[in-house]
């Protein structure tokens, strides 16, 4: 085995229903030979469908997956060295357990001795000796996951899909049957590629994770940098708990932030818009006025070796895990060290939209048209016009510039923007998919029918999935020529 070397190279991965909806956007991803790889990320993000692609379950709209750098895109699922563990086991329930994991070594018509020596093989491996004549169906959930397991390596693939295969299972099973393929994985020494929703779980296993929503990689690392050096807010906000504040940098490794300034390690511009994240492990518990911070702890509630504690600090809310108990209504003090502060460029694409001139309206503004809404805008407000002159636009040089059919940009700032559960008070209506709070709000990413995306921050906390309109700042939105 050589742990550097790629096995599965995915270029350019397209997939796309219905010829419109995108489930999977470009993805491009490298998996080395002998790796635990975990596709990790909510519901709908797309991790199954880019392990039913590796398994030919499914084919992509465009790009490649090359095994050992040959395509394998259009090769059948039956002819790929991949075997598949899924959710559901689809164990055979008329069989038993030895013929349940024979089955694919008699349809390659094996001689009987290899195809025994095969079967006691696995068998050991999953710890399940002695099972050889027991019905499928008498099994705990926990030996029926070892038996699919053994029914899918039996056969020796280079390659070992697991679609959510422990979700099934009681907590302390599950526990344990992380353990258990963990271990398992060291001894075939074959790739593992798992999908799991599940972030402890992806955590304890990997060697390597890729973090994805809405079809695209977020992040691919090891555990420790997906959790220590998340690469933007949604990773943050998504692996662990996260306390994640909006900011701006003050100075050299400096930066300001729920009320207060901090030293830091990473080192931004002066004036630079960030988001700064610390983990509620990271804070400690001071006396008053001692730390950046001081506030009164909300709640505090135990969670068996340690308290989960709320403290709110004026108008910003800190979440702090601590071996020690303090009693809501307690002033405290907190502090952080520089180390434990990891601070992300704010993510200033958001809220990008590309519409085109559609002409003018009285010869002083335009009229704008976009996939979702449609404005006036003052003629002087859009970069790089700075007057109508003639019913014609004109530059800062004076020379006029045909305006019709240009293309063009509107960007607005999330908190400039509003939200409201009347549809017919807004200009877009939009379903919420998903939230997470940044210390005195939450921040809104909400999805019109034309998989558009909208991100608003608003102070109130609404539900995932509620249909709700979006308000534009015309005020406060800028424009320009793409």
């Amino acid at each position: 085995m050589n742990e550097n070397k790629t096995i599965i190279r995915l270029n350019n991965i397209r997939k796309t229903y219905d010829g419109k909806t995108n489930v999977i956007e470009e993805l491009s991803l490298d998996i080395n030979e002998g790796e635990f790889v975990t596709l990790l990320g909510p519901s709908g993000c797309g991790k199954t469908t880019i392990l039913r692609m590796i398994g030919g379950f499914d084919k992509p709209t465009s790009g490649e997956i090359l095994l050992d750098d040959k395509d394998i895109s259009e090769l059948p699922a039956n002819e790929r060295p991949v075997n598949t563990v899924f959710q559901k086991y689809a164990l055979f329930p008329h069989l038993n357990v030895y013929d349940n994991i024979a089955f694919g070594l008699k349809l390659q018509k094996l001689p009987k001795d290899e195809i025994n020596k095969r079967v006691q093989t696995v068998l050991e491996l999953v710890d399940l000796e002695g099972f050889e004549k027991r019905s499928v169906t008498t099994l705990s959930g926990g030996q029926q996951q070892r038996i699919a397991i053994a029914r899918a390596v039996v056969n020796e693939p280079r390659v070992l899909l697991l679609d959510e295969p422990l979700s099934a299972l009681d907590y302390k099973m599950r526990k344990e049957m992380q353990i258990e393929l963990k271990n398992m994985h060291k001894r075939l020494g074959i790739t593992f590629v798992f999908v799991t929703h599940d972030q402890e779980e992806a955590l304890t296993m990997s060697d390597k994770i890729v973090v994805m929503a809405d079809g695209k990689v977020q992040q691919v690392g090891t555990p420790e940098e997906i959790y220590n050096e998340p690469a933007n807010v949604f990773v943050a906000d998504f692996i662990g708990e996260s306390n994640i504040f909006n900011g701006v940098m003050t100075g050299k490794m400096k930066a300001s932030f729920a009320g207060a300034e901090f030293v830091c390690v990473d080192d931004y511009e002066t004036g630079k818009k960030i988001e700064a994240v610390i983990r509620p492990e990271d804070v400690v518990v001071v006396k008053p006025g001692e730390g950046q911070l001081t506030g009164e702890v909300t709640s505090a509630d135990f969670k068996g070796t340690f308290y989960i504690m709320f403290v709110q600090c004026g108008q910003y809310e800190m979440e702090v895990h601590c071996l020690a108990h303090y009693k809501p209504g307690t002033m405290v003090g907190l502090s952080v060290l520089p180390d434990n502060i990891h601070i992300i460029p704010y993510d200033t694409t958001i809220n990008n939209f590309h519409g085109i001139i559609d002409g003018f309206v009285d010869g002083k503004g335009l009229y704008l048209v976009f996939t979702d809404f449609a404005m006036f805008v003052d003629a002087h407000h859009l970069y790089p016009f700075s007057r109508v002159s003639k019913g014609r636009l004109v530059d800062e040089n004076g020379e006029h510039i045909d305006f019709q059919g240009r293309e063009v940009i509107a960007f607005f700032q999330p908190e400039d923007g509003d939200m409201s559960d009347d549809e017919k008070e807004g200009d877009v209506v939009g379903k919420i998919v998903s939230f997470y709070y940044i210390g005195d709000h939450y921040s809104y990413t909400i999805r019109s029918d034309h998989e558009i995306d909208y991100v608003v921050d608003d102070e109130d906390l609404w539900n995932q999935d509620d249909i709700v309109s979006v308000i534009l700042p015309r005020n406060k939105m800028k424009y320009r020529l793409k």
